[in-house]
């Protein structure tokens, strides 16, 4: 790898957090302007996945919780925008996927340097919302469906 120093490491986490009625915490990006996810972050050199979850997790939103890691692993390409954080040859981006489970509505702290909004929605509605199919498999898989979309239903 190159010199940690020098570039962005190509890898990264991906927290959804939802609360007790099903609903998904999303995040409106200040660049690209509109763009909703839920929590991410890259790792910095050094870091384990928990940990970059963890303070990616208080960074964006001032929770500070334990973080549930959720078995999976995604690889995606490096968006041509951002190709030029990371060494020249990464192209792809490995993405550690969490998820934190909060009961009600704590109140939420954005970096304004990083989002502008947060709105918490009903599992499907977030899935449709957020750009990244990774973000949007996630949601589906990991975030137990709500009282309005049959919660006897597992994902």
């Amino acid at each position: 790898m190159t010199e940690p120093a020098t570039h962005k490491r190509p890898e990264s986490v991906l927290v959804v957090v939802y609360n007790d009625r099903g609903e998904v915490l999303l995040l409106r990006r200040v660049q690209p302007a509109g763009f909703w996810q839920s929590v991410t972050g890259s790792l910095e050199w050094g870091e384990a996945a928990g940990a970059a979850a963890r303070r990616e997790l208080f960074e964006e939103t001032g929770l500070d919780l334990r973080v549930e890691p959720c078995g999976r692993t995604n690889r995606f390409a490096i968006r041509p925008e951002w190709r030029a954080r990371y060494a020249p040859e990464a192209d792809e981006n490995t993405e550690t996927v969490f998820r934190v489970a909060v009961s009600g509505y704590p109140a939420i702290r954005l970096n304004p340097a990083e989002h502008d909004a947060c709105e918490w929605l009903p599992r499907q509605a977030a899935a449709a919302r957020v750009f990244s199919w990774t973000n949007r498999e996630a949601i589906l898989a990991f975030v137990p469906p709500g009282s309005d979309e049959g919660a006897s239903q597992t994902p």
